[in-house]
Formats: structure tokens, C-alpha cells, sequence
């Protein structure tokens, strides 16, 4: 079999915005939009872009929503859905860990408006139900939701859960909050490997693969957890690299360690690209022309996360 490799890009919004005030000729006029093409061009790139559906107001950049994208560049989006998609992720960017407990008509209803508003602008075409919901962990109701909306394929969380009132360690306020409000029976507190060379604690819930199971059958693989309750399919994306967590040159270093898998996921932030962003990091294109050369020049074809299946 030969290796595959995926890329998604998450948290976007801010080119979304760019692109309905600035109405420019093409939407690769947008330089978010535009690097991801050059990109692409050179290497054959393939990506996804995981959308909120609204900018979060703590940016005070004013309120926008998917609904002010215009139709206008539908046509051009159609065009380049072979190498570029759209996905679902979340209403917003905060509070975090917002699935961990939804409920089945929240999830159903904004997972909707964005496929509603995707098909509007850019065509049905361009929207894949392969997605990673906002901070990864996802309530079983939430799960049936996405389902019932023509999910298959969903990004899940991997290592050690154990009941909250077992946990011993020091959690996150904002999980803590995130984990205790409204809280489902499946929701638990998670042990795991976050990126290489970062362990931490997480939140999990339904769409979560025990250490055992990820390590021994779905580590580097195309194998996945099929849930027999909802009927989807789990499956961790990333491979252990957030390309934003990460400077330039250590990069090259930590491809080797999964250079020989025959399935590689790997992700970044639309955030970082732009400079009014307080963590900014201008080498995004750099990082992400890096990872596509190095996994073109070791055999890896690029696919979308729905081939997986």
C-alpha cells in the first residue's frame, strides 16, 4: 500500500471575513487563500479547512458570520475542491472544549448552518463530512448529531480516561468549566500525549480510542474504531505534529519520527498566519512548504481525510 498523507487546517474564520469586505477578484486575492494555492501548486497539496461559523467576539473585530460570504466566487471554489475543502468545526472559538457536552439539537443545528452556508458560497462540492470538531472531544448525543447530518468520519481524542472524581491531577479552569457544565455520563478527564514531546491532560467523551487500542492497531495506520452505538467512525487526525507549536527548524526532526507510516495526519491554526494575531508567526508558509515538500520527497500521496475510508 502506499503511504498517504492528509493536512486540515483549523479555527477559520479570519480569510472568511477578508474575503466578504475586501470582495476582490478572485478569492486567492486573499493571501491566507493565496498561500494555500501556491502551495499547492508546487507540491500538489491537498487540505481542508475546518470553518466557525462566527468570529468570537473576544477578537473586537466586530460581529461577522459565514452568512455575509457572498456567492460570487461559488464557481472558483467548485474548481479548486479538488485540492481544497470545507469543513465543519464549531459556532465559535470560545468557550473551549465546546462539545464535550452538547446536546444533540445544539450540535445538529450548527453543524447546519455552516454545511448551509458552505453550500452557498462555495457549492456542495467543496464541503466534506470527513471533520474535527473544535477541541476534539464530542458528546454522544453530539456524535448521533453529526451522524444524522451525513458525518462518517470523526477526529477523536486517544489515551488514559478516568472519572473526574478520580483525577488527581491539575486541570485547566476553562476544561474544568467545559467538563462540569451540563455534564453527559461519558464526559472524563484524559491522560494522553497531546503533540511530540508534550503530555498533558485533555477533556474526552463518546469519540475517544483507549491508549491500548491507538498504540497496538490505529497509530500510523489506516485502521480506525468503528462505534456500533452511532455508527461512526473514529479516528485520531494528527499525527503528533501541530505545525504551530512548533519552531521552523525543529520540524524536519520530528517528520522522521513518522516518515515510514503509511498514514500521516497533520494540522495547524489559521490564527498564526496573521499578523493582528497576538501569537503570530510569520514562517507559516515556510512551515507548511516545508512539511509538503518533505512528505512529497518521501514517497507520501496527498489525500482528504474522507479517503481515509
Amino acid at each position: 500500500m502506499s503511504k498517504k498523507f492528509f493536512f486540515y487546517i483549523d479555527d477559520n474564520i479570519f480569510a472568511f471575513k477578508q474575503l466578504a469586505e475586501r470582495k476582490p477578484d478572485s478569492i486567492f486575492d486573499i493571501p491566507f487563500f493565496g498561500m494555500l494555492r501556491d502551495i499547492h501548486d508546487k507540491y500538489g497539496l491537498k487540505l481542508q479547512l475546518n470553518l466557525f461559523y462566527e468570529l468570537d467576539e473576544s477578537y473586537d473585530m466586530g460581529k461577522f458570520d459565514l452568512s455575509e460570504v457572498p456567492d460570487t466566487y461559488k464557481a472558483e471554489w467548485e474548481e479548486n475542491s479538488n485540492w481544497l475543502k470545507l469543513a465543519y468545526h464549531a459556532k465559535k472559538e470560545f468557550p473551549n472544549v465546546p462539545h464535550v457536552n452538547i446536546d444533540y439539537d445544539e450540535m445538529h443545528e450548527t453543524f447546519k448552518n455552516i454545511e448551509r452556508e458552505v453550500f452557498r458560497f462555495a457549492g456542495e462540492k467543496t464541503f466534506t463530512y470527513a471533520t474535527c470538531a473544535h477541541w476534539l472531544p464530542v458528546s454522544k448525543e453530539g456524535v448521533q448529531a453529526l451522524y444524522d447530518c451525513g458525518v462518517r468520519v470523526l477526529d477523536s481524542t486517544h489515551g488514559t480516561a478516568c472519572d473526574y472524581e478520580e483525577f488527581t491531577g491539575e486541570l485547566h479552569s476553562s476544561y474544568k468549566e467545559a467538563l462540569m457544565s451540563n455534564r453527559k455520563p461519558e464526559s472524563k478527564v484524559s491522560t494522553n500525549e497531546i503533540t511530540f514531546e508534550s503530555e498533558g491532560y485533555n477533556l474526552c467523551s463518546w469519540n475517544h480510542i483507549p491508549s491500548d487500542i491507538y498504540d497496538s492497531k490505529i497509530k500510523g495506520t489506516f485502521n480506525y474504531v468503528e462505534d456500533e452505538d452511532t455508527g461512526m467512525i473514529f479516528k485520531t487526525f494528527c499525527s503528533g505534529v501541530i505545525l504551530n507549536s512548533f519552531k521552523l527548524d525543529h520540524l524536519e526532526s520530528l517528520f522522521e519520527k513518522i516518515k515510514d507510516d503509511e498514514l500521516v495526519g497533520m494540522i495547524t491554526h489559521e490564527q498564526y498566519f496573521h499578523d493582528f494575531y497576538d501569537y503570530y508567526q510569520p514562517d507559516t508558509k515556510e512551515k507548511m512548504a516545508l512539511m509538503a515538500k518533505y512528505f512529497t520527497e518521501h514517497g507520501y500521496e496527498f489525500i482528504f481525510a474522507e479517503d481515509i475510508i
